[in-house]
């Protein structure tokens, strides 16, 4: 634990439980705030509110991931943890993903792989899975809250929000489970292609990726519009 929530140097257990009630209230406000663009819909009488987020636009190989969840927002059933996928360790997101699921009203996941992403390019392809997320939803959603992406002819209402998977609790859920699903992926891809080392950079450009790249070429997981920089590919 570090930062703002590192606890002082305590001495008394009474000490110790003040500071973790202060901490939890701390974090109580903090997932309060998240809550403020739900509760904006809420109050216009929108109950039902789906949170949209993806994984997986930078990588060098590897599928794009989308996810939508419909959450519980009543406070005693909120989720303690759940925020930007980015901000969390593994272990974290892998706890709160089961959680998620166990708790969602509803959710869903869509998944665009490398060749149909170089074909239609990323932001296409990630509009796609989205609005494929949409399409798999049984009820239909008053509103859908976007992490940033202005998506194409929706099933439904949407509202982009910059940052909104640190804004919003649903895109934060759905950001969780983007995430992990696309990590579990690039695991089990990496039982198939071991050179490359997908499970430890889930297919991101890292030195060590890049290098295998050179060494063994591009494998089929791979996009080629995004490896023209670092070997020689006759497609697009």
């Amino acid at each position: 634990m570090t930062g703002k929530d590192a606890p002082p140097r305590l001495s008394t257990i009474s000490e110790k439980e003040e500071w973790g009630a202060c901490l939890w209230k701390r974090r109580k406000r903090k997932m309060k705030l998240k809550l403020d663009y739900e509760r904006k819909f809420i109050a216009q009488g929108k109950a039902f509110i789906a949170g949209v987020d993806e994984a997986g636009r930078g990588p060098l190989a590897g599928p794009v991931v989308a996810a939508c969840a419909v959450m519980p927002l009543r406070e005693e059933q909120l989720i303690d943890g759940v925020d930007d996928s980015k901000l969390l360790s593994e272990s974290k997101r892998e706890e709160l993903f089961e959680i998620i699921r166990e708790r969602a009203i509803e959710y869903t996941i869509s998944v665009i792989d490398n060749r149909e992403i170089d074909k239609i390019n990323i932001l296409n392809a990630t509009k796609r899975c989205m609005n494929r997320c949409l399409e798999k939803l049984k009820a239909r959603s008053d509103i859908v809250l976007v992490d940033a992406v202005k998506l194409e002819n929706p099933p439904f209402d949407t509202l982009p929000i910059i940052h909104g998977d640190a804004l919003s609790y649903s895109i934060a859920a759905a950001s969780i489970l983007a995430k992990v699903f696309r990590d579990r992926l690039m695991r089990e891809y990496d039982s198939q292609y071991p050179e490359y080392g997908f499970a430890r950079h889930k297919g991101y450009g890292t030195k060590a990726h890049i290098e295998a790249l050179k060494k063994y070429g591009a494998c089929p997981l791979h996009r080629k519009t995004f490896i023209r920089n670092f070997v020689k590919t006759d497609e697009y």
